[in-house]
């Protein structure tokens, strides 16, 4: 998949976990603003068991 954005910065982090989910911390200054996220590694498969 090929995705075109256009944006004022680029931050590459990696997700920690957290709870039940996942987080990404990123700056103060980016709190109340939108933000897009981007997964840019495949998906593996999780076996259930």
């Amino acid at each position: 998949m090929k995705a075109e954005v256009s944006g004022y910065e680029i931050i590459e982090k990696t997700v920690k976990p957290s709870g039940n989910s996942g987080r990404v911390y990123v700056p103060v200054d980016w709190v109340g603003k939108k933000v897009k996220i981007v997964f840019l590694e495949p998906v593996e498969q999780i076996a259930e068991g």
